[in-house]
């Protein structure tokens, strides 16, 4: 994480939690695509996007090298995601779920 030479940790975490309540307050799928399309650079949102497309297909249960293939993202980052899948804070699973798909474990 990038961090700010003058900017402290409390500060930090409060700009982390005005941002999560920004998005709480957009009420559609477009309203979304037009925040993120605001907030950042395409690269990051393909980033977002690539991350996201490989925990559905963790989710499913393809091996990382069918991921690889169907996604385009690096073994590292298909490592990396799946680890936060089984051992973030939750986020990823809580999504899920309420996108309607079941969750594992």
């Amino acid at each position: 994480m990038k961090t700010h030479a003058n900017v402290s940790r409390r500060q930090e975490a409060l700009a982390e939690r005005n941002l999560a309540a920004a998005l709480l307050t957009l009420r559609s799928v477009e309203e979304c695509r037009a925040f993120f399309r605001d907030l950042c650079t395409p690269a990051e949102l393909q980033a977002m996007a690539d991350r996201w497309a490989v925990v559905e297909c963790l989710h499913r249960g393809l091996p990382y090298r069918e991921v690889q293939r169907a996604t385009g993202v690096s073994l590292t980052t298909i490592g990396r995601v799946a680890r936060y899948l089984a051992q973030g804070a939750g986020g990823y699973q809580l999504a899920l779920g309420r996108l309607g798909k079941n969750t594992h474990g």
